[in-house]
């Protein structure tokens, strides 16, 4: 069962959903064949149940919308990039303690 906490970023959505967001993004990029992000599935899931009002968790499929991943430099997935009032100021690379993320999320 899909997450309706989290947004699916494209092209079309990404400046209204991202950008323009006034608070903390948390912005997975992934691929359905990639097995780290897998397992980073479910621990993206429950970050985005338990974040409170101002925050929010989105997921791009790097195989959909190869110009974001290449926007944002995507080398290797899963990245998450970290998004304050619609700037960039942090990425992770590979799979991180779920406590990392919401450390993170909670920090900006």
């Amino acid at each position: 069962m899909a997450n309706e906490k989290i947004v699916t970023i494209n092209m079309e959505n990404f400046n209204t959903e991202v950008l323009s967001f006034k608070g903390s993004v948390m912005l997975d990029f992934w691929a359905e064949w990639c097995g780290p992000c897998k397992s980073l599935a479910p621990i993206v899931d429950e970050i985005a149940l338990e974040l409170g009002d101002g925050m929010k968790v989105c997921k791009v499929n790097v195989d959909e919308n190869q110009v974001l991943a290449q926007e944002f430099r995507v080398m290797s997935i899963p990245t998450v990039v970290f998004f304050k009032d619609g700037e960039a100021v942090k990425r992770f690379v590979g799979v991180q303690d779920k406590k990392d993320y919401l450390d993170t999320m909670k920090s900006l």
